[in-house]
């Protein structure tokens, strides 16, 4: 790597009205280097590429790219000048074909064609609708249009978060090609195994600036964690919460009996007790997803019953689910909210779908209930009044946490983490226990197998559509991949 510099930002700055999102950024990126940007949720990060890329107006610092200024009013503009992104949302209209949308950004389609045949990404049609391609693919999709213009400084925000690790394989060896040619990678990821093994330098951001810079492979993860934080962080492990008392045995709140669907889920048996969280262990596609949407309300079952609280639950859609006590929090955190309503209004949100259908709703009781969420939450509703105002880690913090105000029994979290900063995973972690504690059945599934141990009381493992096996939240890793293979098969409990 020679020692000038690709891209040097200095003294970058933009507010909102009176919120400060980035007080005097600096960063500096050098040929050939694969450089990580890292920060907890609302750091500043995502606000700071946008000003690289065009998205929004920096309001004071330079930015140089190859010695010559930069002053981008548009991501078209980026492309011109050598720099493009992969967001962490796909930047595609997905009412559109993929076709149409490459031609909106003057991409050659052609070209696309190519890389994607190069990634071995088979089967994408590009004359199919965005909205009916799955989202690892828009992935690889959006990477192979941004290698289209041929960048010299490749900007990858959360790619891996929603990625299996044979597409994320893929993405890495992108990554080094890159820097090989003599092009730069800016990447940004909440894995730190990830920055460590594939980033040559990384700056740290925290409260809105640049804190601390240095290679990764020599600070290590507890370096990274301090630099993040300013704090040490503990976790409570499965071990340490059964050291404490233990509530006595009740009768079960969710019983899920012969449970089929689809064509990926096959005779599902399992219970959850109240106070209790289940962690799911599955390999992408093994039938996790199916699951969820029927507990739901979002699928009907083939067969099988499902019992919550000794009642059978009728739910024909997640409305009459969340009546009867039964809420999720997709991995899809956008679909969970409506981001241009106040954070109070999301918070809400809960008791009107429950109540309203039985009449009218206590206007007194809702401001209670939503002004002890927002407290347990510590979200600053000054500084964000839309819920699409807040970072990333605020906005899953509301999906989960609203579910307190008005303690359902039952709710189910699908890979609630998945692009998490590592402090906000923490207060994640927090919340899960705390709803637990309140007296409610959880349900989560996770892609990432350490959270088993950190969160849940004991796992399943579906294989194929099928419980095959039940572990210890602490029997690891190891016992966990094995499992979810389908290479060890134990005896479920279902009452």
């Amino acid at each position: 790597m020679s020692a000038d510099a690709l891209l040097a930002a200095r003294g970058v700055a933009k507010s909102y009205g009176s919120v400060l999102a980035l007080r005097s950024a600096d960063l500096t990126v050098g040929h050939g280097e694969s450089h990580a940007l890292l920060g907890a949720n609302g750091a500043g990060k995502s606000t700071f590429v946008k000003t690289l890329t065009g998205v929004i107006r920096r309001d004071r610092g330079t930015v140089t790219l190859d010695g010559a200024p930069v002053d981008l009013r548009t991501p078209a503009a980026g492309y011109a000048q050598g720099i493009a992104a992969v967001f962490q949302d796909p930047a595609l209209i997905p009412d559109l074909t993929v076709r149409h949308n490459l031609r909106l950004t003057a991409t050659d389609a052609a070209v696309v064609e190519e890389h994607l045949a190069r990634l071995e990404i088979g089967g994408l049609d590009l004359g199919e609708r965005v909205r009916d391609i799955p989202l690892p693919f828009l992935r690889m999709l959006d990477l192979a249009r941004a290698l289209a213009h041929r960048p010299k400084l490749l900007i990858l925000d959360e790619i891996t978060a929603a990625l299996p690790a044979d597409l994320s394989e893929k993405v890495f060896t992108v990554m080094a090609e890159q820097t090989r040619g003599g092009g730069s990678v800016l990447f940004i990821s909440h894995r730190l195994e990830e920055v460590i093994e594939h980033c040559d330098m990384c700056t740290v951001f925290r409260d809105g600036g640049d804190v601390a810079r240095f290679a990764p492979k020599e600070g290590r993860e507890k370096r990274i964690v301090q630099s993040m934080l300013g704090e040490q962080m503990g976790e409570e492990s499965a071990e340490d919460r059964r050291g404490r008392a233990q509530a006595p045995q009740s009768e079960p709140r969710l019983v899920v009996q012969g449970l089929s669907a689809g064509t990926m889920l096959h005779d599902v048996s399992f219970s959850v007790r109240p106070g209790e969280v289940l962690g799911l262990v599955a390999l992408e596609g093994q039938g996790q997803d199916t699951l969820f949407d029927v507990l739901a309300g979002d699928q009907r079952p083939r067969s099988g019953e499902i019992r919550v609280d000794g009642k059978v639950l009728d739910a024909r859609h997640p409305a009459a689910a969340i009546r009867q006590g039964v809420a999720l929090v997709p991995a899809d955190r956008s679909a969970a909210l409506l981001p241009k309503r106040s954070i109070r209004e999301n918070i809400a949100l809960p008791s009107r779908a429950r109540f309203s259908r039985w009449g009218p709703i206590s206007r007194a009781r809702e401001n209670r209930a939503v002004d002890g969420a927002i407290a347990r939450l510590s979200i600053d509703t000054r500084a964000a009044a839309q819920a699409r105002r807040l970072s990333g880690g605020n906005q899953q913090k509301l999906t989960i946490g609203r579910w307190l105000a008005e303690g359902f029994g039952t709710l189910l979290l699908f890979d609630p983490t998945r692009g998490i900063d590592i402090g906000t995973k923490r207060q994640i972690y927090e919340l899960v226990r705390e709803v637990a504690e309140s007296g409610a059945a959880v349900v989560m599934y996770t892609s990432e197998l350490r959270e088993i141990d950190l969160v849940c009381d004991r796992a399943l493992a579906i294989y194929r559509g099928t419980v095959v096996s039940e572990l210890a939240a602490d029997a690891g890793e190891e016992a966990m991949l094995n499992a979810a293979h389908g290479l060890q098969a134990t005896e479920v409990r279902t009452s």
